[in-house]
C-alpha cells in the first residue's frame, strides 16, 4: 500500500498567509525553514525552505500565533496543486498540514555529528525517528 506521511521539524521562516480559495475555504500558508547537513563538509549546514499549507482551523490558529524562527513540528502530506488557465497551469508542490505544535527546539539535536550517525534502518514500513529524518537527507 502506498503511504504519503511526512514529518516536519523546522522553524516559521516568516509572517503567515491567510488565502480565500474560490470555494471559500481558508487556506493558511507559511514557509518552515529546516537544517540538513552539507555533504562532504564537516559542520556545514543548508537549510530547506519548506512550503507549508493548512486547511485545517487548529492548525492555522497555532501558526498564526507564533512568530517567525519558533520551532514548531508538523505532519502531513506531500501535495502537487495544480491551479491557472488552461493554458497555463501552474505546478506548486508542498506539506498540506494535518496537525501542527510549537516546540523548545534549543534542546534538540537536529544534526547528529557524523560519529553518532544512526546505521540504514531496516526495509520497514515504520516511521523512523525525527534524528534520523534531519540525518537522511
Amino acid at each position: 500500500m502506498d503511504r504519503n506521511e511526512v514529518l516536519l521539524v523546522g522553524r516559521l521562516s516568516a509572517a503567515v498567509e491567510d488565502r480565500c480559495l474560490p470555494s471559500g475555504d481558508i487556506m493558511t500558508k507559511w514557509r518552515l525553514l529546516v537544517r540538513r547537513r552539507r555533504r562532504g563538509q564537516r559542520g556545514g549546514v543548508h537549510t530547506d525552505s519548506i512550503p507549508c499549507v493548512t486547511f485545517a482551523p487548529e492548525a492555522a490558529d497555532l501558526v498564526r500565533n507564533l512568530k517567525p524562527r519558533d520551532a514548531m513540528e508538523i505532519t502531513g502530506a506531500f501535495r502537487c496543486r495544480v491551479y491557472g488557465p488552461t493554458g497555463a497551469k501552474i505546478w506548486c508542490y508542498e506539506v498540506e498540514v494535518n496537525t501542527a505544535r510549537a516546540i523548545d527546539a534549543e534542546p534538540l539535536p537536529l544534526l547528529l555529528p557524523e560519529s553518532s550517525a544512526e546505521p540504514d534502518p531496516p526495509e520497514t514500513l515504520q516511521p523512523r525517528p525525527v534524528a534520523y529524518l534531519a540525518e537522511a537527507s
